[in-house]
């Protein structure tokens, strides 16, 4: 089979429908015309002589066969785009442009603060960023959608090489006039289970607080983000755990600083171990760190709502 009827960009298409689940979204994400990006798989299926998507007026499911070919189509994705990275022959840093992402209980607190001393370092840079859980960036770093991720240590994915940043430490967070207001008061493990808050599961803060006590009880409400816990926190439905860069003055809250160091989290910069520019993202590394240590980001801020 001759590979002259297949091109990149057919498999974009293909890859982009499996992951929106729509080819109208999938088109949008192209930016190309949802009939032309139709017509050009329905050409790919025909010359591949094989059905990728089952189409129903409701959705669009993957058929067994065309999952097997997403896959593929993934890993060819991947090596284009290392492609073009190794031959980009700019002096900038990441020939110019770097897509880092950060996770969400992160990212909103974290970029406002670094990355005005971040471009001293780099002027010229285009900075694309954006935030999720950290299974789904891990997943789009591994797959060459991202450049590098700044998540929570330890990383278990054996492709990704990790540098550390710094350790951020959580805060109790209590409605005011709550005994745990109080540095004698109940902490996070005495508390009684149903009032203990927590963010919904695919959150690595989650499992983080979970690991410090797991006894959380099952009724309890979730919150779908950290500011949406403080809201539920503030309204007297129970207490959390909140990260202190989340930490604001405004917060209608009480804070507690927590003395063992099991409340904490380890910050750090993830990158392909593959990528060529490891030397890059060690040195970008190194430098969120100075920025960290010179703001004071891993010690305790004021605490706010007390």
């Amino acid at each position: 089979m001759s590979l002259s009827g297949l091109s990149l960009r057919d498999l974009e298409y293909v890859v982009s429908v499996a992951d929106h689940g729509s080819f109208v979204r999938a088109a949008e994400h192209c930016r190309v015309a949802q009939p032309s990006l139709s017509a050009q798989i329905r050409k790919l299926e025909a010359w591949l002589g094989m059905t990728i998507f089952e189409r129903t007026t409701r959705r669009v499911l993957v058929t067994a066969e065309g999952q097997r070919l997403i896959d593929h189509a993934r890993r060819v994705l991947y090596e284009a785009r290392n492609l073009v990275s190794a031959a980009q022959t700019s002096d900038e840093p990441w020939g110019g442009s770097l897509r880092l992402a950060a996770i969400s209980t992160l990212g909103p607190y974290l970029f406002p603060k670094v990355l005005r001393e971040l471009r001293t370092h780099y002027p010229s840079l285009s900075l694309v960023l954006g935030e999720g859980l950290t299974a789904a960036l891990v997943e789009k770093l591994v797959d060459g959608e991202l450049d590098a991720v700044i998540l929570s240590l330890p990383q278990a994915e054996p492709t990704l090489a990790t540098a550390e940043i710094f350790v951020e430490p959580f805060l109790l967070a209590s409605p005011i006039g709550h005994p745990a207001n109080s540095e004698t008061g109940p902490g996070w493990e005495e508390l009684d289970p149903q009032e203990r808050l927590l963010l919904e599961e695919g959150h690595c803060l989650r499992d983080q607080a979970l690991s410090v006590c797991t006894l959380v009880d099952r009724s309890n409400r979730h919150g779908t983000s950290l500011e949406t816990l403080k809201y539920m926190v503030a309204a007297g439905e129970g207490c959390t755990l909140i990260p202190a860069l989340a930490v604001a003055d405004h917060d209608l809250i009480s804070y507690r600083a927590m003395t063992n160091e099991a409340y904490s989290r380890q910050i750090g910069l993830a990158w392909r171990r593959s990528d060529p520019r490891g030397a890059e993202f060690e040195k970008l590394a190194a430098q969120l760190s100075a920025i960290a240590n010179e703001l004071k980001l891993s010690a305790t801020p004021r605490l706010a709502g007390s």
